[in-house]
């Protein structure tokens, strides 16, 4: 009787992990598999920069923004995310980084939200 309880008690933790995990399997959000919430960590560097657009964007910033950059869809996500929002970055500041960056191949022209990069 004991055996089958524990049985039980697994195939209901396992059923639970499976269905709180299908929608991440599907891999649905803008950065593939990865959440634009966690993502936006990599961002750290960028914190000030994306709060004023006087303030310098530093080395470690503008490689973080390359690389997230290489997919505008996640990007976009990132900087709107509500990481990003609750860490007190400005999203018309943070659209700028890229190119107070000179990341040549930055998308220019993505509409991301109701903002535009430059």
């Amino acid at each position: 009787m004991e055996e089958s309880m524990k049985k039980i008690c697994l195939f209901g933790f396992l059923l639970v992990l499976v269905i709180a995990g299908l929608g991440e399997v599907n891999g649905a959000h803008e950065c593939g598999r990865k959440n634009p919430d966690m993502e936006a960590f990599k961002l750290a560097p960028c914190a000030s920069a994306a709060q004023d657009e006087n303030a310098s964007v530093t080395s470690s910033c503008c490689a973080a923004v390359k690389k997230l950059g290489q997919n505008p869809k996640c990007l976009c996500a990132v900087m709107l995310s509500n990481t990003a929002k609750s860490s007190g970055v400005n999203p018309e500041v943070a659209m700028t980084i890229p190119k107070r960056c000179n990341i040549v191949d930055r998308p220019v022209g993505y509409q991301c939200g109701a903002y535009t990069l430059p």
